[in-house]
């Protein structure tokens, strides 16, 4: 989808459809400014259809309506934004996303917008390139391993060209804010989608060499050999059951003028390829879509990918922990000893609890490359969906100021976070018998202990865990993210990054 920007009447431009704004008043449409032009334009008809619809401009409500030649657009599409008191960068998420949506299912290819509405925190610019974000991402459609007829009949109704109507100061720099947030978000969620054999953890590292090259990142990969002389026991020995060898990413972030003083972050995301448990073997059932146990690693490429079109002003280290769990002769066993980069030993109770075991590693050397503060993301256990459901992380933080800010940025995007305790006393659970800890502490508390787990290598620094078990993919599509992946964190990353502090 190309977007553009005009001056200009909406109701006169020539389009096969036109998004307008829909504000819901005392429970009913809210009839004023451009929808009751429309309407009069219409000869009353808008009201009635929408009367008769029980329309009301609820938030992310749609209404198509077509004007039969009584005005320029073939069609109105009416975005429901909610209260015009309580505008915000979601509402406007959510309208444009299902707005988009409904203006392509009835086949339009030329659409245009009426400039979204800013409000007392949402400057223009800001909702412009929200709802940019959002109409790229209702858009997006996974075809890559479809036929030829298949992707066809899915391709069939595009929309080619968003045009925003109205003034505003500046157009171009919003939509590529928001351009560059969807493409970041599109990246995970193809990665997610993506089957384990078209990515293993080498074809991960050639995807992040692609976007260092186009975004102009930094980027070292280190294969089984350097990772051994790390001494990093944890993505080693989790790699050692397959064929497809495991690969430490990192990619690096440095804005123009960047100091020694810079604030530095790490971001460091869980990338088990393919999961199968090892030989704590996962039944068939729960095998079942183990290809996206690389979430966090897609949420973080996505992420990186954005910095340098959103004019980050932090240095961001971007690490991927790549490997595949598979089961062979070479393959770690429960009851293992491994030691990690930071010399913790680990004892295995299960081999599908391998994940903690390679963010233990990539944690580590995060830390040890001048981060300040680290945030890893990881479908890293069931008991964070049995707590939260589907579409919720669990945030878990040994800082409150670092925890706050993280919320703060989750809420901006519009991913919801909940912050879990870190309960000192379930450390107990993850005490080794043989080992310094164990990795895994049972059902109790899975998802705290799983913490508590990551926390022996945070390196003292200020350190954030998100558990994304529930938000790597939907069954169920919603305004802007069509079923399937759903490149869950990377908004919330930018956000977060591109703040100074």
């Amino acid at each position: 989808m190309n977007f553009a920007h005009r001056t200009g009447s909406p109701l006169s431009e020539s389009s096969d459809a036109l998004i307008i704004p829909a504000f819901n008043r005392d429970a009913s449409l809210d009839l004023s400014g451009l929808v009751g032009e429309a309407d009069k334009a219409l000869g009353g008809e808008l009201a009635k259809i929408a009367t008769d619809a029980r329309f009301s401009g609820k938030r992310g409500t749609t209404l198509v309506v077509s004007t039969l030649g009584k005005i320029s657009p073939r069609r109105i599409v009416l975005a429901g934004v909610g209260s015009a008191d309580s505008v915000n960068a979601e509402s406007i998420r959510r309208a444009w996303g299902a707005a988009t949506s409904a203006a392509r299912e009835t086949g339009a290819r030329n659409v245009s917008s009426v400039l979204p509405p800013a409000g007392s925190a949402l400057t223009a610019e800001k909702a412009l390139a929200s709802a940019v974000e959002a109409a790229s991402l209702a858009s997006y459609r996974f075809t890559n391993h479809f036929g030829s007829a298949r992707k066809d009949e899915l391709t069939a109704k595009a929309i080619e060209t968003l045009s925003f109507i109205g003034d505003i100061s500046d157009a171009e720099a919003a939509i590529a804010l928001g351009s560059s947030v969807a493409s970041g978000v599109a990246l995970a969620r193809n990665l997610v989608n993506e089957p384990g054999s078209f990515l293993t953890p080498e074809l991960m590292a050639d995807y992040a060499r692609q976007i260092a090259v186009d975004c102009n990142l930094e980027i070292n990969v280190f294969g089984p050999a350097e990772l051994e002389a790390m001494g990093a026991g944890g993505m080693v020995n989790v790699g050692k059951g397959s064929a497809n060898e495991p690969r430490l990413i990192h990619l690096t972030y440095r804005p123009e003028g960047a100091t020694d003083s810079t604030r530095q972050i790490g971001l460091v995301g869980k990338c088990i390829t393919f999961d199968t448990g090892g030989y704590s073997l996962k039944p068939h059932d729960a095998m079942l879509n183990m290809k996206g146990d690389m979430a966090g690693g897609a949420a973080v490429l996505g992420a990186m990918s954005a910095l340098r079109a959103q004019g980050c002003p932090n240095i961001v280290h971007g690490v991927i922990t790549a490997a595949e769990n598979m089961i062979s002769g070479n393959a770690f066993r429960p009851d293992d000893i491994l030691t990690a980069m930071n010399g913790v030993t680990m004892e295995i109770l299960s081999t599908d609890a391998e994940g903690r075991l390679v963010l233990a590693d990539g944690l580590v050397y995060t830390a040890r490359q001048g981060a300040h503060e680290l945030i890893d993301l990881a479908t890293l256990t069931g008991a964070i969906v049995v707590a939260l459901g589907e579409g919720t992380a669990g945030l878990f933080c040994n800082d409150d100021d670092l925890a706050g800010r993280i919320q703060s940025a989750a809420s901006e995007s519009g991913e919801r976070v909940w912050r879990m305790p870190l309960t000192e006393e379930l450390n107990d659970q993850i005490k080794g018998d043989i080992g310094d800890i164990k990795n895994t502490g049972g059902r109790a508390g899975g998802a705290i202990t799983a913490a508590l787990f990551l926390q022996h290598f945070c390196e003292g620094l200020p350190w954030a865990h998100l558990d994304i078990a529930g938000c790597n993919k939907t069954t169920k599509a919603s305004a802007y993210t069509p079923k399937g992946a759903t490149g869950w964190g990377v908004r919330t990353l930018i956000e977060y990054v591109g703040k100074r502090v």
